[in-house]
């Protein structure tokens, strides 16, 4: 952590707080009846606005007086967010919930190797540990249910390629977020990657209206709970722990999806989904205390 972190445990209850945001996701993605694109746009969109009036109130000064390289630097963490979730939330069309979870889980191991080289930080052996045990409870928690075929595989490798879009976001967050503020950052992050998401939905000539209430209760619960709720608290937590252990935490999602998915789609909760969650939050431990200061 850095010198004028908070208290030891403050945000690791923020990354708790992020990962039960973050886990209605793909719940209310599968509820949205809308092209994967429009659903981050307005994920997206929501969010920077809800962020704005913040913003301009009490942080104008901030906000306008960016570096040049600060501001180009958050813009492309937008650009990586916008990517990710076209990506991800396509894949959720051509695959089950539990596989494209567990391929876009692969988040902390692409981010524990890129890290030493983009935002400086060491990654320690019991680190290691904790994200190899809670990677084999993510397995375990998706084992079955990986389906097979053409349309599968596609999703599939769109899971790969969000998650390593989702690894570019988290380096290039941790980088910057040492000099911005926290509603500053997720202002212009959220800004910029509704951007890019509504230039691929116009060239593409997708509606961006005519959908049912439940499309869009589903477009305003990701804005607020998945974004600000969930992305918002990693985001924070950056500024204070390496980005290896923000990514870790995300691996608790699959706990959270997965029991949201039995509750709302009657997907199956068997024992080993359990097991699996139990070494889930086993590796997350484990990886919380070898973060190095």
């Amino acid at each position: 952590m850095t010198s004028s972190s908070p208290g030891r445990f403050t945000p690791v209850l923020v990354l708790l707080l992020g990962v039960i945001g973050i886990s209605t996701g793909s719940i209310f993605a599968r509820f949205a009846e809308a092209s994967p694109i429009v659903i981050s746009f307005y994920r997206s969109g929501i969010a920077a606005a809800v962020m704005a009036p913040l913003v301009l109130a009490r942080h104008r000064e901030e906000l306008f007086g960016l570096q040049r390289k600060d501001f180009l630097r958050v813009i492309l963490a937008g650009v990586f967010l916008a990517l990710h979730f076209s990506t991800w939330i396509t894949s959720l069309f051509f695959t089950s919930i539990a596989s494209s979870v567990v391929i876009v889980q692969t988040i902390p191991v692409w981010t524990a190797i890129l890290s030493p080289f983009i935002s400086g930080d060491r990654v320690s052996r019991q680190t290691w540990v904790g994200i190899i045990l809670s990677f084999v409870g993510v397995v375990i928690i998706s084992a079955g249910d990986f389906a097979l075929g053409g349309k599968a595989l596609l999703g599939d490798m769109l899971a790969l390629f969000g998650a390593w879009f989702a690894t570019l976001y988290f380096l290039t967050g941790r980088v910057v977020r040492v000099k911005v503020s926290l509603p500053v950052y997720t202002f212009i992050c959220y800004g910029a990657a509704a951007l890019v998401l509504l230039a691929v939905v116009i060239v593409a000539g997708l509606p961006l209206n005519g959908f049912s209430t439940g499309t869009w209760m589903a477009f305003v619960g990701m804005a607020l709970v998945s974004q600000i709720m969930g992305h918002s608290s990693y985001n924070w937590a950056l500024r204070y722990l390496s980005a290896s252990l923000v990514a870790v935490a995300l691996l608790g999602e699959p706990i959270g999806a997965t029991i949201l998915a039995w509750i709302l789609f009657g997907e199956t909760l068997t024992m080993a989904k359990l097991a699996g969650g139990v070494l889930i939050l086993a590796g997350i431990v484990i990886a919380v205390r070898g973060e190095r200061t």
